[in-house]
């Protein structure tokens, strides 16, 4: 499902207009996205959490030439779906 076939099922769902559906949705989107890079937890009962964590610096070794290169540290957002999300996925 890409983000298009997601407003026009949430604009029948929740009978409203897709252009209503849509502003709701990219606003929704956007606003985690802003909390997200703002170091902010979105969590979403039930559903799940949303943060940055940070990876750490770290040396791997390219495998086309075996040299070590150092990969930088970076912050990354994370995922963790949360309970109800679960349940839901593996009945």
């Amino acid at each position: 499902m890409n983000k298009r076939e997601l407003i026009t099922k949430v604009s029948k769902t929740a009978q409203v207009s897709t252009t209503d559906a849509e502003k709701i949705i990219s606003a929704a989107l956007e606003t985690i996205i802003d909390e997200v890079a703002g170091g902010n937890k979105v969590q979403l009962l039930g559903f799940g959490t949303f943060e940055q964590r940070v990876r750490k610096e770290k040396t791997v070794k390219v495998p086309n030439t075996d040299k070590l290169t150092t990969v930088p540290e970076a912050k990354i957002p994370v995922f963790k779906a949360g309970k109800i999300f679960k349940d839901t996925v593996n009945q």
